[in-house]
């Protein structure tokens, strides 16, 4: 791990009721780095993540954004989640309001940016990821493809500093992921720092600075991704990826 740390988990622990869905989480995110979330569903990855964006509290440990504990109770979260986008598995987006509209809402209603500035904005955001001849459609007549693209768009209107992507291709038909992971490839290619938990694993070998396999609410084996999915250390890391391979992700 080299560079500047932009985020950084120290002890988190969440439970539900009596059940632990996250035991002692330790993790750091450099700056401009794809760290990578890999494991089975009920591992602890959304968690992870809705924990980091505030939207779960942790009942331990500290979540630091550039050194400060922004899992402190107490601590208003809004101002936090301006800095952190986040994009669900499922698209989100308004049934009412046009593509445009839709980009555009955050900076109007959160940052107070006028309605031509933000529209004008969200027109830029949306030439960038390939939409602008669907600016005035509405999310129904949309593929998922573009729908998920959208929501990337809406979150990268707040101008983020870091992104976290919760399984962002599972709702997609096979043929519309790529149009999506090329999406990401270029947030990459910009620098931008993220947290993304997927089952996507050619994609994730391909992507990531490092990978990080979470069994039972804890990273069990986090390494560069030539050596995770080369030649991992632990047994359950290779029978999670023994499973992955004959199911034909990887």
């Amino acid at each position: 791990m080299t560079g500047e740390l932009k985020l950084e988990l120290r002890g988190v622990r969440k439970a539900f009721d009596t059940t632990t869905v996250l035991d002692g989480i330790d993790l750091n995110v450099p700056k401009g780095n794809v760290i990578t979330l890999i494991g089975a569903s009920g591992s602890g990855k959304s968690t992870l993540l809705r924990c980091v964006n505030l939207l779960e509290p942790v009942d331990d440990g500290e979540i630091l954004l550039d050194g400060v504990d922004i899992a402190e109770p107490g601590l208003d979260p809004d101002p936090i989640r301006r800095r952190i986008g986040m994009v669900f598995q499922n698209f989100n987006l308004f049934p009412h309001m046009s593509v445009t509209d839709n980009v555009a809402i955050g900076p109007r209603k959160v940052l107070g940016v006028p309605k031509n500035e933000a529209r004008e904005s969200g027109l830029k955001m949306l030439t960038r990821l390939g939409l602008a001849d669907r600016a005035d459609a509405y999310p129904d007549q949309l593929s998922g493809g573009q729908q998920q693209r959208v929501a990337i768009a809406r979150s990268l209107a707040m101008n983020p500093e870091v992104m976290l992507l919760d399984e962002i291709t599972s709702a997609l038909d096979p043929e519309l992921v790529g149009e999506v992971l090329d999406v990401i490839r270029d947030l990459k290619s910009d620098g931008m720092t993220m947290l993304f938990a997927t089952h996507e694993m050619t994609f994730a070998r391909e992507i990531s600075d490092r990978v990080c396999f979470l069994h039972q609410g804890t990273i069990l084996e986090d390494g560069p991704p030539d050596q995770l999915f080369g030649n991992p250390r632990e047994p359950r890391t290779r029978a999670f990826l023994q499973r992955v391979v004959d199911s034909g992700r990887l």
